[in-house]
């Protein structure tokens, strides 16, 4: 198993900084500008500037020489002559503009200088805590998902519970039975409605959470516990401790369609790319695979499309780039603590951070370029990071154990954490987004249509 959980009492002081803005310099008005100017000549009277510096100094120092009637007749020839002055240098023209220093053209928008975005504030504190009793504390598993419809669903032990984010109220899916349990992975389908279990042993049941009534269960493909689910429309892949991963088609009654094997441990992540084509795994044997759906051979191991082998311990955080469909972060167990950015259509490692501590969840924000990282031992941190960057926006403190599970409202706002500590907190941690939230999607009973006919 993964690092444990080991308590602490020492906590980060968030930093919350924007880098690499860019700085824009103040422009100078036309008082502050401090080129010379070049006197006009023909304003200038030469003669009387030249007998001002020689002989005026000389009566200027040496007044006692000159008698009382010379005094006398100097001012008067002066003054006829309009030589009481006191300027030598003159201008006759009004001097010209200055240039500016940055023209402008004001014609074109994309000219003006950009102005800096508001500093987003993201509170310290979780906004609402509530207690997760008998939440096993496993690495491994995923026990935590929030569907389309603004439906929580956590398993505690044996049981699912579901928490309606708009009301706040909550409610029991399903209790397994002791030899069955306990619960291992929860994963809601696209449609919001529909939600698998998968069970420590080995089978998956499928439920309608609206009815509460259970549709199925698949069996006969996993030998042991299936700790990752992760839904493609309506196939449904499973990940189990045997390693293997299996391509469900819940619409018929012979569900598996495909299986592949490339993981020699555990398999306990599983995302789909937005798209559909690609399929990212984690496992215990610090392994990524990436899948191609284009190359699946039916009821066949098909081969992996990329073999990922940088981590240096177990891989459980994936998490496609809602931006770029071809980017996948990745992050390493207690051994490895590093986020691992990936091209997916090269097997190219892009970018590694080391984050100091297990890496245990990762999420993209869906509406800005930040991700969010859940961590373990020291300090059992959420932290905020600006991509591509990677500079710490944020460090969230408040559970007491390894943030074991992540889960994300469909809005993109709020993230729900669950720890070794058997707390279930709330965090706004991706603010409100600039434009309007769409609206939840309408319920689509597509992959399910044909399970009436099942026998």
């Amino acid at each position: 198993m993964d690092a444990g959980s080991i308590n602490s009492s020492s906590s980060l002081k968030a930093q919350s900084r924007f880098p690499l803005q860019q700085q824009f310099l103040p422009r100078m008005n036309s008082k502050e500008n401090l080129d010379r100017f070049i006197p006009n000549r023909s304003a200038m009277d030469m003669d009387y500037a030249h007998f001002m510096l020689t002989e005026g100094r000389k009566w200027k120092e040496n007044p006692t020489v000159n008698s009382p009637s010379r005094e006398a007749y100097r001012k008067q020839l002066a003054e006829s002559l309009n030589m009481n002055r006191t300027r030598i240098l003159a201008f006759k023209n009004k001097p010209p503009a200055p240039v500016e220093l940055m023209p402008q053209d004001h014609s074109h928008h994309h000219h003006q200088p950009k102005t800096a975005k508001p500093r987003r504030h993201i509170p310290q504190t979780s906004e609402r805590t509530l207690d997760a009793p008998d939440l096993v504390d496993d690495f491994y598993l995923n026990l935590l998902d929030w569907g389309s419809s603004n439906v929580l669903a956590i398993a505690l032990g044996s049981t699912v519970y579901l928490w309606d984010a708009s009301d706040g109220s909550t409610s029991e899916l399903v209790t397994v039975d002791d030899e069955d349990g306990p619960v291992t992975s929860v994963n809601w389908a696209p449609d919001g409605r529909h939600i698998a279990i998968g069970l420590n042993n080995s089978h998956i049941q499928l439920w309608d959470s609206a009815s509460n009534r259970q549709l199925r269960t698949l069996k006969g493909g996993h030998r042991s516990r299936v700790g990752s689910l992760a839904w493609n429309n309506h196939i449904l892949t499973t990940g189990g401790m045997d390693g293997q991963i299996i391509n469900n088609d819940v619409r018929i009654r012979s569900h598996i369609v495909e299986t592949y094997r490339g993981h020699t441990q555990e398999v306990c992540g599983l995302k789909w790319s937005a798209s559909g084509q690609q399929l990212a795994s984690g496992g215990n044997d610090n392994l990524i695979h990436i899948w191609d759906r284009s190359t699946a051979l039916s009821n066949s191991a098909t081969q992996w499309l990329h073999r990922l082998e940088d981590h240096t311990s177990a891989v459980k955080a994936l998490a496609w780039c809602p931006f770029q469909g071809n980017l996948l972060a990745s992050g390493g167990g207690g051994g490895d603590r590093s986020i691992k950015f990936w091209n997916t259509h090269t097997g190219a490692c892009l970018n590694s951070i080391d984050t100091g501590s297990q890496v245990c969840s990762l999420l993209w924000n869906k509406n800005e370029r930040e991700l969010l990282s859940s961590h373990g031992f020291t300090q059992n941190q959420l932290t905020v990071w600006k991509y591509p960057s990677m500079v710490k926006m944020a460090e969230l403190t408040g559970h007491t154990s390894r943030v074991l599970y992540m889960a994300q409202s469909p809005d993109g706002c709020t993230v729900a954490t669950a720890a070794g500590d058997e707390t279930l907190r709330f965090w706004n941690v991706f603010g409100v987004p600039e434009v309007a939230a769409k609206a939840a999607p309408k319920a689509n009973p597509e992959p399910f249509s044909h399970l009436n006919r099942l026998r």
